[in-house]
């Protein structure tokens, strides 16, 4: 059509007869250019690098346990690009067949940006996690990722911190986060020892690549030398010493108590379960779908609380850093015990049910 058939059939101007009134043939050109517009936009694939989801394949698959109980996995990229790097303490959430998310440490090498490593410990009353690895995920099985993260970061003596040694203490799958730490401490030629425990000498992971490191490492048992005192786990630790651990709960524990008062030893640690919960009290929540009020103890999580009356909710870390298992709090006041979460995001009305809690005297009614 052309200009002049769209000039004849615009209105009348309402106070200049015999015109049109074109400013609502420009507005319907704009509207419909704009229309027009938002339906490109629409249709555009977003670019490839804006795409941060890994689609992750297992490449290899090996038991590093002598119990059999550990296995290890190699993840490659299904396009056959190049990975994200990463440093040692990075972990990796994994999107499981089931929708499961879970975190494993990254235990391989940094330098290779052809694949990951992550070696996974069977539990069986563990949430399905360990058990869906070890009996699905075999070779050419695939996995999603948005990659490496890391909450355990190493910062090695002489560069960039004020230090003068490591000691590295690992209990059990523990020693996955440590061992890419082990080989960049061994690799710049700082003073470093570690202590490597377990129930059993069947029972620890990479076994052999440990031993590779000779004197520096310490094995011991608990069916052999009896469990661990602090004195066993820490060494001599004299002041300028960076401790890093991981492993059960109880271990670090005891790490963390001698160290108290000891201002010229760092310790940095990270778990593999839930931390005890510290100065809880009891409270109650509803949740909203179907009105099923649960009530939580003082010693327990509030996402233990609803697993244990077989409410589903989504969760990995379970130590309030990953943001898994965010939830909206429809009432009720809030204990915030995590850093994560933005004051927008705590004024929105979200918190972490895995560390969080319900504000003393205060019942929480959750949208799950």
């Amino acid at each position: 059509m052309g200009l002049r058939e769209r000039y004849r059939q615009l209105p009348a101007h309402p106070l200049r007869p015999g015109r049109r009134y074109a400013m609502i043939g420009i507005a319907d050109v704009v509207i419909n250019s704009m229309e027009a517009l938002a339906g490109a936009v629409r249709k555009v694939t977003p670019p490839r690098e804006l795409d941060r989801t890994l689609i992750l394949r297992v490449a290899e698959r090996e038991v590093v346990a002598r119990d059999e109980n550990v296995v290890a996995l190699t993840l490659v990229a299904a396009d056959g690009e190049p990975l994200p790097r990463w440093h040692p303490g990075s972990h990796i959430d994994i999107t499981l067949p089931s929708g499961l998310v879970r975190q494993y440490s990254l235990c391989g090498d940094p330098a290779r940006a052809d694949s990951y490593r992550i070696a996974v410990r069977r539990i069986p009353d563990g949430g399905g996690g360990s058990i869906e690895v070890h009996e699905g995920l075999h070779a050419g099985a695939t996995v999603t990722s948005h990659g490496p993260r890391n909450a355990f970061p190493l910062t090695v003596p002489g560069y960039g911190s004020p230090t003068r040694r490591l000691r590295f203490v690992a209990g059990g799958i523990g020693i996955t986060p440590i061992l890419p730490m082990l080989r960049l401490a061994q690799a710049l030629g700082v003073e470093w020892s570690m202590v490597y425990t377990g129930r059993s000498h069947d029972s620890l992971p990479f076994i052999e690549e440990v031993a590779w490191f000779g004197s520096r490492v310490q094995i011991r048992t608990d069916d052999v030398d009896g469990l661990p005192a602090a004195d066993d786990l820490l060494g001599d630790c004299p002041d300028g010493t960076a401790v890093y651990a991981c492993g059960p709960a109880a271990m670090l524990t005891v790490i963390r108590e001698r160290l108290v008062g000891r201002d010229n030893v760092e310790l940095h640690f990270e778990r593999f379960a839930a931390p005890p919960v510290e100065d809880g009290t009891n409270f109650s929540v509803t949740v909203a779908a179907h009105g099923q009020t649960i009530d939580v103890g003082a010693e327990e999580t509030l996402l233990a609380a609803l697993r244990r009356s077989g409410v589903q909710a989504p969760y990995s870390c379970q130590q309030g850093f990953c943001g898994t298992c965010r939830t909206r709090v429809l009432a009720g006041a809030v204990d915030h015990r995590d850093t994560l979460l933005t004051d927008t995001e705590r004024d929105g009305g979200l918190m972490l049910i895995c560390i969080s809690r319900a504000a003393e005297g205060s019942h929480l009614t959750l949208e799950l």
